[in-house]
């Protein structure tokens, strides 16, 4: 996993110059090649997130979030 760790790192660390060098008509491509794992990402971190500062007792069950949606 460090080889992993390490070869993500040199890459973020060049993708500036990178993307910087890319004609303006390769941002589209690139961009749809890089969206999934941008909210793939996106998500993990809030769903961290949550674990974090979510308790017992913060959520809501289904039968009480559906009581609450039949009667305001």
């Amino acid at each position: 996993m460090n080889l992993l760790r390490g070869r993500l790192q040199r890459l973020t660390a060049q993708l500036p110059d990178i993307i910087e060098q890319l004609p303006d008509e390769s941002l589209q491509d690139a961009w749809v090649v890089l969206q999934p794992i941008y909210y793939d990402l996106y998500m993990l971190g809030a769903m961290q997130e949550s674990m974090r500062t979510v308790r017992p007792g913060d959520v809501l069950t289904r039968e009480e979030a559906l009581l609450l949606l039949q009667f305001p």
